[in-house]
């Protein structure tokens, strides 16, 4: 169980970098801010790395061709996860601004 569980690790990884690249066109370096730390790379790998072990360790997976379909499925679910979080984040500031502008003539 252990070892697949490591797999699923290192192909989550992939497909999460994968992901990014895809997405961002190049490969993004975490960096601090003032007021937050942005994870660059490491968001899409780490959220992908998640759903791939946590889906490998729920079914059970004993073959390693099971293991890696399902961490490859479960890397592009964590990379879907990722853009429903960015989709509430624009909603949320969208309605702030338009509470906000003028409309008197």
């Amino acid at each position: 169980m252990l070892e697949n569980i490591i797999f699923a690790i290192i192909i989550g990884g992939f497909v999460g970098m994968a992901g990014h690249v895809k997405k961002r066109g190049k490969i993004i370096r975490p960096r601090k801010t003032k007021k937050f730390i942005y994870l660059g790379f490491l968001e899409d790998v780490l959220m992908s790395i998640l759903a791939a072990v946590l889906l490998v360790i729920s079914s059970g997976a004993d073959t390693f061709l099971r293991v890696l379909l399902l961490s490859i499925i479960a890397g592009f679910g964590g990379e879907a996860i990722l853009k429903v979080l960015e989709l509430f984040q624009t909603d949320k500031n969208t309605t702030g601004t338009e509470n906000k502008t003028n409309t008197s003539a």
